[in-house]
């Protein structure tokens, strides 16, 4: 495989980069090879594939098409793929052999044996098509010093040749004799593909012996050999050969050789316990050792999300909390598996959305075990934190809010700064949503004063995200809301030059996320488009659905504002599902907001009203209150478009809009919603009241006069005067 060039591997890049780096530069070299002499790839048995290489494989495919290569991939029927279809690709179903194609492998294997038409019946109707068998029976019929070929049923069993594939394997396998039989067991409990450095201090035999075994385990065909000694590597020619020297071990000699393979590894491989840790803990898996086994499967997780592999973190993690049903339950059992489970919440995010199940699942499960594990642990923090953001982003913020101060409870009693950093967001997110504008500010404030730029990457990979760039996200709308708009735009800058210098995916959107929310809630509508434009890139790239469904959101709203009606509500009501369909629900109130302000701008001031509403049940039922002052301006509004002369409702709406702001001390709200009401009682020549309403508001604020909202605040006043 191919390295990452000096200079990509110095720089400060995430795992998700650094692996697409790696598979652009195989991608090149591969594409510059076809361009000198056509190309034939070959994949094997690609139902066995890991989640990575099978995304170098996709993106192998989708380069073929523009290259002279002839790309063949094998797999059994029962492998889902998304090649079916596409003009370039062809499927070819791989029968079982006829007599025909049976009988002619069965000739041109003999070769010039002279095999009579009665053995090589008897060979391809005992094969029964299947070509690995006609291979091993015909093999097995030309090591036979009698060339007499006599099946299982046969009145003379010591020249019986093997009734099934297995047996026959098992067969060829005796007849090279007890040590390479013994090297062949060995070698099918390391794996697959094994080097000699490994099976020689497993196998313990002078190396004069040991060269000789592998040398007839070549020469039969059974072992493919790369190098040469001591730094060859071997590969099984098939796995089913794997599989039978492997069957012809007792149990108990099984779990001796892969407890020694795993016992070599840590003594003398220490790069492969350190880069795949999953081998020691399949190793100890088998060999019975359940204790060492967790440990492995617990670090190949936790080295799998470090690398952005979330499917293969998963299933590391699952298979060691399998392992744990093998432990008596006591409290350190319950430890290590409130550790799994909460290590678990993560890769969930990441793979299956924030609002997925199976995360919450996860942290519902760690936080269950706390009681009993013991509660004064970094593995409980993340449970209760895992569990609060589920809930949150789910939008059971009733739910979200005692855990969050439970955090930073026990942040202080574990005394660690980081974990109080993380508690600190957490509520400061809580108090937001809630429009406790001044106690969220505070709270994200101290999580920057507490944050250490050297927990970098680690600690996001930890937590989901970076704190000081979340931090900075959401005090942009903290202090938007507050009538503050250029102190919000400083801290969106920041926000996403953290993420960026930390080179964390996730947070680098949040951060753009946010940054697009600012510049729509500031009224700027290219800039919305523009910066739209660029998460939704990002989300794709990066697979963050959860991220891109809120581009789509931000894209519709632009679109609609630059006068694309139709093309932009479809884009808002696909953004909206698809922000759903993760599983998410935290902000649906704003951008159900958002599609009522594009039904205003394209005259649908019914189906306006009707999302108001579906909004405003949101709000009552989940507690997000934060966008509701903008709810009831915006449905004022719609109501005079929907009738004009319904000025008594549609000013009581304005009414109750400036009145949450005011409450909530969110000015910008209280501007909006000033504004629309002022503008009503102007054109009901109530214009002193108008006056009287917002220029005192207007002259209350210290930036931001070349917004939007000011701008229209400043114009409607000097219209009134």
């Amino acid at each position: 495989m191919a390295t990452l060039p000096n200079s990509a591997s110095n720089l400060n890049l995430s795992p998700q980069r650094k692996r697409e780096m790696l598979f652009e530069a195989e991608l090149h070299q591969f594409e510059a090879l076809a361009r000198r002499r056509p190309i034939l790839l070959v994949f094997e048995d690609v139902h066995w594939i890991d989640p990575t290489s099978r995304e170098l494989l996709d993106l192998t495919l989708d380069r073929a098409p523009q290259l002279p290569v002839l790309v063949v991939v094998t797999f059994r029927h029962e492998f889902q793929h998304v090649w079916e279809g596409k003009p370039y690709v062809t499927t070819v179903a791989l029968n079982r052999f006829g007599p025909r194609d049976g009988a002619a492998l069965v000739e041109g294997l003999a070769g010039n044996a002279g095999l009579s038409r009665e053995i090589v019946n008897g060979i391809v109707d005992r094969a029964d098509g299947v070509p690995l068998f006609v291979e091993e029976l015909t093999k097995a019929v030309l090591e036979s010093a009698e060339r007499v070929i006599v099946f299982a049923g046969s009145p003379s069993p010591a020249l019986a040749i093997p009734a099934t594939l297995h047996a026959s394997l098992i067969a060829r396998l005796d007849r090279l004799g007890p040590v390479a039989k013994e090297v062949a067991q060995i070698g099918a409990v390391i794996g697959r593909e094994f080097w000699y450095e490994l099976i020689q201090p497993v196998a313990q035999r002078p190396q004069p012996d040991l060269g000789a075994a592998l040398d007839r385990l070549t020469g039969a065909g059974l072992l493919f050999c790369r190098g040469t000694l001591p730094h060859s590597s071997y590969l099984f020619k098939h796995a089913l050969v794997q599989d039978a020297a492997y069957a012809t071990l007792l149990r108990a000699r099984r779990q001796q050789l892969h407890a020694a393979i795993a016992a070599v590894m840590e003594g003398e491989f220490p790069e492969t316990v350190a880069t795949q840790p999953e081998l020691l803990a399949h190793h100890y898996t088998e060999a019975g050792l359940i204790e060492q086994a967790i440990r492995y499967w617990y670090r190949a997780g936790e080295r799998a999300i470090k690398r952005s592999a979330h499917l293969e973190a998963i299933a590391h993690l699952t298979r060691g909390i399998e392992m744990l049903d093998g432990l008596p339950e006591t409290p350190r059992r319950d430890l290590r598996e409130l550790e799994f489970q909460a290590a678990l919440v993560t890769p969930f995010w990441a793979s299956r959305g924030f609002g997925s199940v199976e995360a919450e699942r996860a942290a519902r499960r760690a936080v269950d075990l706390g009681p009993r594990a013991g509660t004064d642990s970094p593995a409980y923090f993340r449970a209760i934190y895992g569990l609060r953001y589920s809930y949150m982003l789910r939008g059971n913020l009733r739910a979200g809010r005692p855990l969050a101060e439970q955090l930073l409870e026990l942040a202080g009693r574990l005394r660690d700064p980081e974990l109080f950093a993380y508690a600190h967001f957490e509520l400061g997110v809580e108090q937001l949503f809630a429009a406790e504008l001044a106690a969220a500010r505070a709270h994200l404030e101290q999580g920057i004063a507490l944050y250490d730029p050297q927990w970098g990457h680690a600690a996001a990979s930890r937590h989901g995200f970076n704190c000081a760039s979340n931090c900075h996200s959401f005090l942009t709308r903290v202090f938007w809301h507050l009538g503050h708009p250029e102190e919000a735009l400083r801290h969106s800058e920041q926000a996403i030059a953290i993420a960026r210098e930390v080179s964390h995916p996730f947070s680098q959107g949040v951060a753009l996320s946010w940054t697009t929310a600012l510049h729509q809630l500031r009224g700027e509508t290219e800039r919305t488009q523009e910066r739209a434009e660029e998460l939704l890139a990002f989300a794709t790239e990066e697979v963050f659905p959860f991220l891109a469904a809120q581009a789509m959101v931000f894209r519709g709203w632009a679109l609609v504002e630059l006068g694309q009606g139709d093309k932009g509500l479809a884009q808002l009501r696909a953004g909206l599902a698809a922000y759903r369909a993760t599983g998410a629900e935290l902000e649906s109130s704003h951008w159900l907001g958002l599609l009522a302000d594009a039904c205003l701008e394209t005259g649908q001031a019914e189906e306006g009203l009707r999302t108001i509403a579906e909004a405003l049940g949101h709000v009552a039922q989940t507690g997000i209150v934060y966008y509701e002052a903008e709810l009831h301006r915006l449905e004022g509004e719609l109501r005079l478009r929907l009738d004009p002369r319904d000025e008594q409702r549609a000013e009581a709406s304005f009414r109750h809009a400036l009145e949450i702001a005011r409450v909530q001390e969110a000015k910008s709200w209280e501007l909006g919603a000033a504004t629309s009401l002022a503008r009503l009682w102007g054109e009901q020549s109530r214009r002193a009241e108008a006056r009287e309403l917002l220029a005192p508001l207007y002259g209350s604020f210290t930036e931001g006069f070349d917004t939007p909202d000011l701008k229209d605040a400043k114009a409607l006043l000097d219209e009134l005067a």
